[in-house]
């Protein structure tokens, strides 16, 4: 079994993503990582090349400004890197997402137990995203998505976030997909609030928001969509803690 994993990115260093940590939590169960690395205004690319592993396929690319519809955009740049992927499977892994170090042998196993079975043909992961700061989590949110593809199925992202298996050419749907076993760690509400707000008004622009709302502060949440999270080890709430410090 051949495992790719994928992803891409732009200006992460600006905008506070756990990029580093995220990449290194998937890189012991894949055999390659590929990496579309949009043109940055910081050091996005030197870090990634910093890591310095023979596993990590950098693609540079240069984002399409005027397209300005719905993200696609970002469809554009996932399926630059996922359509290099050599892998039976290909794991998509965003840059403010991260594997539990426990969770790699259960991954592994499932993606070996269901490779020659045809009727599965992507994997899900249910998630925990953490809110404002890394020892609670927010109820709100998508509660599982796919992130392991099969390679041999015709498929896309058409707003770089989720699979559409493409049977017919004009017609999808979504990936017959079997449980992974364990969660996905997202970040994304983590961050210095001028950070999120910076990323509101470089991504917005993709989306078609000419004004996107500005974030003013993690207190504007029922706290009853607040759920406190014990379950850390060091290393994960580490990466939490750097994200609200830096």
């Amino acid at each position: 079994m051949k495992v790719s994993g994928f992803t891409f990115i732009k200006n992460a260093e600006m905008l506070g993503y756990p990029f580093i940590e995220s990449i290194q939590s998937v890189l012991p169960i894949v055999d390659e990582f590929v990496i579309a690395v949009g043109e940055s205004d910081d050091n996005t690319l030197e870090i990634i090349k910093s890591i310095k592993d023979n596993k990590i396929r950098i693609i540079e690319t240069q984002w399409n400004e005027s397209m300005q519809d719905r993200g696609y955009v970002y469809a554009q740049q996932k399926m630059t890197a996922q359509f290099s992927c050599t892998g039976d499977w290909a794991f998509y892994l965003e840059g403010d997402e991260v594997l539990h170090e426990k969770d790699l042998d259960t991954i592994q196993n499932t993606m070996e137990r269901h490779l020659d079975n045809p009727e599965v043909e992507a994997l899900y992961f249910d998630y925990y995203h953490f809110y404002g700061k890394p020892d609670q989590v927010g109820i709100a949110g998508y509660k599982r998505a796919p992130r392991i593809i099969r390679n041999t199925i015709r498929n896309y992202s058409p707003d770089g976030l989720f699979f559409v298996v493409m049977d017919k050419n004009k017609k999808g749907r979504y990936p017959k997909a079997a449980y992974a076993g364990c969660h996905i760690y997202h970040y994304g509400h983590v961050r210095k609030v001028e950070r999120n707000n910076e990323k509101i008004k470089q991504v917005g622009k993709y989306w078609g928001d000419e004004e996107p709302n500005t974030f003013s502060t993690y207190g504007n949440i029922d706290l009853a969509e607040i759920r406190p999270f014990t379950e850390h080890t060091l290393k994960l709430y580490k990466i939490g803690l750097e994200l609200r410090l830096n």
